[in-house]
């Protein structure tokens, strides 16, 4: 894969992950402020989704710079951010679930930002 759309897919992974927190963080906020918490955004299903496509990007892109600057680690770190954001899917609402999210996206983020720091200086 070329470098220039691996170092995207890792920058739009790690936008991801930072949405990913801020919808986290913030239905927790707007859940324990206005006990809104039937909006759609903030539904169960919303989990599902993000990991549905967190997982193709961070694979693609994560394996795109391995084989590219050839350090695995990147993929052993963001596979076991997947790994801890699929662990919240099986709990429910709450702080466990909040907790498992964010510390899956910040591994999954640093794992791409390992990759584009990684891909940068093997160019």
């Amino acid at each position: 894969m070329p470098l220039r759309a691996n170092l995207l897919l890792d920058r739009i992974a790690i936008g991801l992950s930072g949405l990913c927190l801020v919808h986290c963080l913030g239905g927790v906020l707007l859940v324990t402020m206005a006990s809104a918490s039937g909006l759609a955004l903030y539904g169960h299903d919303v989990h599902q989704w993000g990991l549905a496509l967190a997982i193709p990007v961070a694979a693609v892109g994560l394996v795109g710079g391995a084989l590219s600057h050839g350090r695995w680690q990147v993929i052993a770190v963001g596979g076991a951010g997947l790994a801890v954001m699929a662990a919240a899917l099986t709990v429910g609402h709450g702080t466990e679930e909040v907790i498992l999210t964010v510390i899956g996206v910040t591994m999954v983020a640093a794992a791409h930002v390992m990759n584009m720091r990684w891909a940068h200086n093997c160019t």
